[in-house]
């Protein structure tokens, strides 16, 4: 372990109750130190502050999300919006936050159909006002704290003025961001990112914002002058401009959403539930492994690898088909996890042969429905938090790609959000039947996300784990890679975020280049699968109960650290860089 200060000092400078819950066994408060951990270490310092101030998990992770807001800002902030997943210690409850970004009223099926009435390409779609969902990170903080908070409202807010008004280093993984994106950029938002010859980073826009926000609450930012800018900057943006309106931000609100929570093994896993498609996912992927026996074959084996594969695959399929925004269409969630349905679907699986090919399932209760491409790019963040008293926060959030759709207001960057929703709202059959696709546009709905915040629970209803990451469609494949990792293979979390991925989203496979994966090639091979190494932008956090205490983990690929409440620093070796890996 290091010290808190060693592991900074090159870094910084001077609700209502919510309906969606699983009641556990209420274990015993644990009294250890709190830990923190995030992409970015003056995020989880932000966080750690907050829990020595008194703060609960809660407070520490809205005050670690609007550093990242500061920090990390092609990543995330409050242009954009999170899912969280939420432990209490004193009931053993599990709940979600929605806090997903929406499209403006005035949205439509053909909303990224460009003057000559052809659908738009997805690099064409992102930069500029259309792809602006409305925010939602604000709103689920200020939900969250209704429900769990202990500081006041403003105090979490005091890491982050201090970052953007009296300036922070800029990182490597920054400045690699600026050099890959920053022409993405409208013009005033490039100043706002230019690093100057010193490398201190200040934002003196964003203080002010922040400061607003902290004085005056977060309808502030909804509502009034700070709502009419922001409708002005996408409205008025040079390329694509927008249709959304004040009214759009004034009836946004933050939603408690149903849980997922299925068995694995002897553990309990708990993930987000749509619009997010993250949480089924997962949970196909684990269940149709868990017939077999992944710890014999262990963590070299090609064949954990390709059975691995082949159950994303089935998984990814079944997602691309059936889910979206749950308010505007039905979501086989019950179906797409029901145990004999899941059975079918493994017996497909061999462990000597790949499949030729890979269709989606029909679950029960499966409507009619016509898949769509995987098309999220590798964005966004993740925290995960625990406190003194056992209470668990787990959050992804993002803007969605690099510095989301290259508009900034108040130095703080908006998202591009709708590009997540399938740009072409129809399909055909091979029989030329017609169908809406489920994550078409449509006004006021929220586009389908692949972001996967999870906690695993033991066979005591006790804390294992809280586990997110950041990569886009990715994630659903980091968070299964890394639940295989320390459920079956006994690694730390630690060990498993580290790990290589093998990324089967459908035909083929992807190894990631630089990593352990990339000694899989052969045997895969030999297995029929067809593989390719490349680069892979990946980011993953955790925290978990090991030992009596809890341990923190971060992504080797990324600069994130886990704090811990004691002053404690998490020991990361860092991966060797890798040409052409995306920042993200």
């Amino acid at each position: 372990m290091k010290t808190l200060s060693i592991a900074l000092a090159a870094a910084t400078l001077p609700l209502t109750a919510c309906a969606a819950q699983t009641r556990h066994p209420t274990p015993v408060s644990t009294r250890a130190p709190g830990m923190v951990s995030a992409a970015d270490p003056r995020a989880s310092a932000a966080g750690v502050e907050i829990l020595k101030a008194g703060g609960s998990a809660t407070d520490a992770a809205i005050a670690t999300m609007l550093a990242l807001n500061v920090v990390e800002p092609q990543s995330s902030g409050l242009g954009g919006g999170s899912f969280w997943v939420r432990h209490a210690a004193k009931t053993g409850k599990v709940t979600t936050i929605d806090a997903r970004e929406t499209a403006p009223a005035a949205a439509d099926a053909r909303w990224f159909y460009a003057a000559d009435g052809t659908p738009m390409s997805r690099r064409d779609a992102v930069p500029g006002g259309r792809s602006v969902g409305v925010p939602g990170a604000l709103r689920g903080m200020a939900l969250a704290h209704r429900q769990a908070g202990k500081l006041p409202w403003a105090k979490l807010f005091e890491p982050a003025i201090r970052l953007a008004r009296d300036g922070f280093r800029a990182t490597l993984r920054f400045r690699n961001s600026v050099a890959a994106y920053g022409t993405h950029l409208t013009p005033d938002a490039r100043t706002v990112f230019t690093i100057p010859a010193d490398g201190i980073m200040r934002n003196p826009a964003q203080a002010a914002l922040l400061e607003r926000i902290a004085r005056q609450g977060p309808d502030s930012f909804y509502v009034g002058p700070q709502a009419q800018k922001l409708v002005a900057t996408v409205n008025g943006a040079a390329h694509n401009p927008s249709k959304m309106t004040t009214g759009d931000l004034a009836s946004y609100d933050a939603k408690p959403r149903d849980v997922i929570c299925e068995p694995y093994r002897s553990y309990r896993i708990c993930g987000m539930g749509p619009p997010s498609s993250g949480g089924v996912t997962v949970l196909m992927i684990l269940k149709q492994l868990e017939r077999f026996d992944m710890a014999k074959l262990g963590k070299a084996s090609p064949v954990a690898w390709h059975l691995f594969a082949e159950s994303s695959r089935l998984a990814y399929a079944d997602r691309n088909m059936y889910v979206g925004d749950p308010d505007f269409v039905a979501v086989p969630i019950k179906g797409m996890l029901d145990p004999t349905y899941l059975a079918s679907r493994s017996a497909l699986i061999s462990e000597n042969t790949t499949l030729a090919s890979v269709t989606a399932g029909t679950p029960p209760g499966a409507p009619a429905r016509t898949p769509a491409p995987v098309s999220e790019v590798a964005g966004t963040t993740d925290l995960a938090v625990a406190d003194r008293d056992g209470n668990v926060v787990e959050v992804t959030t993002t803007v969605e790609g690099p510095f989301g759709s290259g508009l900034v207001m108040d130095g703080t960057v908006l998202n591009n959000e709708l590009t997540d929703f399938d740009i072409v709202p129809f399909a055909k059959e091979g029989n030329g039947t017609g169908y809406l696709v489920a994550n078409r546009v449509e006004g006021g709905k929220r586009p389908r996300s692949s972001m996967a915040p999870t906690i695993v629970y033991n066979a005591d209803g006790s804390v294992r784990l809280a586990l997110g990451a950041a990569g886009g469609s990715t994630i659903i494949a980091q968070i299964a890679k890394a639940l295989v990792g320390v459920l079956d293979w006994n690694l730390s979390a630690q060990d498993a975020i580290a790990l290589g991925l093998v990324y089967a989203p459908g035909p083929g496979a992807t190894l990631e280049a630089g990593s352990s994966a990339v000694a899989l090639q052969a045997g895969l091979t030999a297995l029929g699968e067809q593989v390719q190494v490349a680069p892979m932008g990946l980011k993953a956090n955790a925290i978990e109960w090991r030992q009596g205490r809890w341990i923190g983990a971060a992504d080797p690929r990324s600069e994130g650290v886990a704090i811990g409440e004691d002053g404690s620093v998490s020991d990361v070796t860092r991966m060797a860089p890798v040409a052409n890996r995306p920042s993200e």
